[in-house]
């Protein structure tokens, strides 16, 4: 435009004021400000019009696109501390107070989009300590504040009790955002495991496997060993663990019924306790109940046998009747 035809007759190429224009359209410095500019504003329009956006709510973006926005701003200008200082403080003195609240930050944490990019958020005092200033503030039985998070009403309450929720990692990783150092040191020590065994060792398997005449496996295959055996073992005991929550059905006359179910003479009271996974206070009894006898069970068998009288006239010859000989 300037370099046109049309500049040249317009009269005000003259003019001072457009003289001054030519000169800084001209100039290489203003283009490079005019890069600049939209390397820095281009990010936080984006961020702008992400706000304002209604696709999806925003509070949990709006720290972090705007801690993004200000990495992205020193990477573009090559990390040059003067080119970029001034521009980050501005952003810093907008946020103060409006964008950088206890609610911001607690959004930004609790956001599984930067909290599983960064795992060490958790480690920031800033955010820490303002998550704590948030949930004092939502629990309004927590609002009395104390000089450090380690003395906080929230923090004595959660490691009052040694329950099964009780983690102590848990508590160094959320109240012991001041000291990171300590807080690190101390999560991986609590978050360790122990034995009773004083070499993490299973002993009885262990022994088993390295025995005189096989004592100089190497490290790895007497692991293995051990390994494999103990599984074993585990799997093992989980069986029983299973079958012993099977019902046994056990009946009064246990000697009466082997007796029909298996044609034999005699039971061996042994066999039967073994068959039904009894034991000797459990052993099969014979029923108390008694039978009832009658006059025809003890029936002879010359009454069997005795004929029927016929009708006879009586010769005067007494006969007698003798029973069990021939």
């Amino acid at each position: 435009m300037f370099s046109s035809t049309e500049w040249e007759e317009c009269k005000f190429s003259s003019t001072p004021k457009g003289i001054a224009l030519y000169k800084t359209v001209s100039s290489v410095q203003f283009w490079s400000g005019v890069r600049q500019c939209l390397k820095v504003f281009s990010l936080l329009v984006k961020v702008l019009r992400m706000v304002d956006a209604d696709w999806k709510p925003s509070m949990g973006f709006v720290y972090g696109e705007i801690k993004v926005a200000k990495e992205e701003i020193i990477t573009s200008l090559g990390g040059n501390e003067k080119a970029y200082k001034h521009i980050i403080d501005i952003i810093n003195k907008k946020m103060k107070g409006r964008l950088d609240s206890s609610l911001h930050l607690t959004s930004y944490l609790l956001n599984p989009y930067y909290h599983y990019k960064d795992p060490q958020l958790q480690y920031d005092p800033d955010i820490m300590n303002s998550v704590l200033d948030f949930f004092d503030t939502l629990l309004c039985k927590f609002t009395k504040k104390k000089v450090d998070r380690f003395g906080c009403d929230l923090a004595i309450k959660n490691c009052k009790v040694n329950d099964v929720e009780f983690d102590p990692a848990s508590w160094w990783g959320l109240f012991g955002g001041t000291t990171p150092h300590l807080t690190k040191i101390a999560m991986i020590i609590l978050s360790l495991t122990s034995s009773s065994s004083g070499c993490e060792r299973n002993w009885s398997t262990f022994e088993g496997v390295h025995t005189k005449k096989r004592n100089r496996l190497e490290a790895n295959k007497l692991n293995n060993l051990v390994y494999v055996q103990f599984n074993a073992s585990l799997m093992e005991k989980n069986q029983k663990r299973k079958d012993r929550n099977m019902e046994v059905l056990l009946a009064n006359d246990s000697i009466s019924a082997q007796e029909w179910i298996v044609d034999v003479d005699e039971v061996d009271p042994k066999m039967v306790n073994e068959d039904l996974g009894t034991d000797d206070n459990q052993a099969p009894r014979e029923s108390p109940r008694t039978r009832e006898l009658s006059d025809e069970d003890f029936e002879s068998e010359c009454e069997e046998q005795v004929l029927e009288e016929d009708e006879y006239e009586s010769d005067g010859v007494q006969i007698m009747e003798v029973c069990g000989e021939d």
